[in-house]
């Protein structure tokens, strides 16, 4: 597939590879197999019933948003919404480009100019109603994410409420955006330091969580007098149209929330063309982030990147064995292990690491796998064909390479996309699974297997697996421990197991992560900055510091006017 550069000279965008073509071959290996037909069958049914209680409730919405208004493609291109479960089409929605995009980034624009001029009290009034709403369709919400991304429903509707926190907090926030006074060294002189929205922003999303990688760039951009629009992924558009929906009904202005999607190349070129653009907020791989803070540089625009992880969790002899467990099945097979902060290396201490292996399997071993409305689910699928072959090919290396296969380690008999939760032994830091996505994709690209994989999609742009597969790393020491865990260009997440409180405070100063869990494996919240150091991104989401990101900093020097 032919790169996409843009006008200005900026580099091609190859990687950024999910035009509508791509999309549509693609869909091609996400039919259900002759094995899973029947059962397809079924979901089917239900699906239908399904989206026809959501299209009642007005959730359901298959077009884009633009100045307030629903629009199709103007060049009429669809693209399919699978459900990664059952390969059923949900709907098909539009596959737009650059002309759609410049039409967006206009009326943010002319929006910008009355939305920033609100009062913080007013912006937050329409934020907090735009979290009830939220908070009061979260059902339906996790139903579309279920459908369309394939987690079970429990853990999507957690990630409305997750979602909606942000725009709650992001409400609470825009009373709070403070300017300064400094002290003037001249007695004449008054000098004010003025919070100023930065301007229109770009938003560009994943599919792994379709509602809160919204809402965490969106709720502190609008709460500070910024207008957006937002590129979801093409995989995963239905829950960012519902949730548009709702913010049109809790009073967000026409224009000041625009959703676009489709031919992902001609967007963001776009996006970084504009000249109205000012600011690029963008969480994917990392290769992408990486070309998009260069073309961002032709008209000088601020960039926030939330990239890939290459997160270790560490267990130290003296943890307790219990939490630890607890823990890492937490971060390692939370969202099927489709997350950036996913532990993608569990190192161990020798002293615990056997005792360790066979709980931890053990607890793998009860988690229940399939399509996530099934009562009792805790796992579902991956989200296509690329993803399985992704987690197929680090495994394969792994256990040519020496480790141990204690648990699962194949395709799932359910079929589709769905792959039994793995726990791989024996594992050294110089095979793929420890090293991470850039060691596979030279195998990968001589393989033609990334020709089908969307880079954005991060199937193939992370440093990590990506998949439900656990892999157990031995060390000795807890400088060796720490030697491995730094030993890569990612430094998102990374977690600590231990009893003693010196080692966890002397170990998670000595990680070099944004983000380290001390006996604890979900650590992402609202009131907190998330972000990485290194490869893994620039800036922070969430909390006061996630607000910053959205404001520029404006001096204003009084002086003494002649009477």
């Amino acid at each position: 597939m032919k790169g996409v550069s843009l006008e200005m000279g900026i580099p091609q965008m190859s990687l950024l590879r999910c035009s509508c073509a791509a999309l549509r071959r693609a869909s091609s290996v996400l039919r259900p197999s002759a094995v899973f037909t029947r059962q397809s069958r079924n979901i089917s049914m239900d699906t239908q019933n399904l989206l026809a209680r959501l299209n009642s409730a007005g959730l359901l919405r298959s077009q884009c948003l633009i100045g307030g208004k629903w629009t199709e493609a103007y060049g009429g291109k669809t693209i399919p919404v699978h459900n990664p479960a059952t390969g059923d089409v949900l709907v098909k929605v539009p596959c737009m480009g650059g002309q759609e995009t410049n039409d967006a980034i206009s009326v943010a624009y002319e929006a910008f100019l009355s939305w920033s001029k609100l009062t913080a009290a007013e912006r937050s009034k329409r934020l907090r109603k735009w979290y009830d709403l939220l908070m009061a369709n979260k059902e339906e919400l996790g139903q579309l994410i279920t459908l369309e991304q394939g987690k079970p429903l429990k853990e999507a509707i957690g990630e409305v409420n997750y979602g909606a926190a942000f725009i709650e907090y992001s409400a609470e926030e825009a009373k709070r955006v403070y300017g300064d006074i400094i002290p003037s060294p001249l007695a004449d002189r008054r000098l004010l330091v003025l919070k100023q929205p930065v301007g229109v922003v770009g938003a560009i999303t994943p599919w792994n969580f379709p509602l809160a990688m919204i809402t965490r760039k969106v709720g502190p951009a609008l709460a500070c007098g910024c207008t957006v629009v937002v590129k979801p992924s093409e995989i995963t558009p239905l829950t960012a149209l519902a949730a548009a929906e709702l913010a049109l009904q809790a009073g967000i202005p026409p224009g000041a929330l625009n959703v676009v999607f489709g031919n992902a190349p001609e967007i963001g070129d776009a996006l970084l063309a504009s000249r109205l653009v000012r600011k690029i907020t963008f969480t994917g791989s990392t290769n992408v982030g990486k070309k998009l803070m260069a073309g961002a540089a032709q008209t000088v625009k601020k960039v926030s990147l939330e990239l890939g992880g290459n997160a270790p969790c560490i267990i130290f002899d003296d943890a307790n064995l219990e939490v630890a467990v607890k823990g890492a099945l937490g971060t390692k097979f939370r969202n099927s292990g489709q997350t950036c902060v996913c532990a993608n290396r569990i190192l161990v201490q020798e002293g615990i690491y056997e005792k360790f292996a066979a709980a931890f399997s053990q607890a793998v071993q009860s988690m229940q796998v399939g399509e996530g409305f099934t009562e009792g689910v805790v796992q579902g699928p991956l989200i296509n064909e690329a993803a399985v072959q992704k987690v197929e090919s680090f495994v394969k290396d792994a256990v040519s390479k020496g480790a141990k296969v204690l648990l699962g380690g194949k395709r799932h008999s359910l079929g589709m996309t769905f792959y039994e939760p793995t726990v791989i032994g024996d594992i050294k830091n110089e095979m793929l699974i420890a090293r991470g996505f850039y060691y596979w994709l030279v195998i990968m690209r001589l393989k033609r297997l990334a020709e089908s994989a969307s880079e954005e999609s991060g199937v193939g742009g992370k440093n990590e697996v990506f998949g439900p597969v656990a892999p157990l790393l031995r060390f000795k020491t807890e400088e060796e421990a720490i030697s491995i865990a730094n030993d890569t260009d990612a430094g998102l997440a990374a977690y600590v197991f231990t009893e003693s409180i010196q080692r966890s405070w002397r170990v998670a100063e000595a990680l070099e992560y944004g983000l380290v869990g001390v006996n604890e494996g979900l650590i992402s919240t609202e009131v907190a900055p998330f972000g990485g150091v290194k490869q893994s991104g620039l800036g922070r989401e969430g909390s006061k510091y996630g607000m910053d990101e959205f404001l520029e900093d404006e001096i204003c020097v009084h002086g003494k006017s002649e009477q």
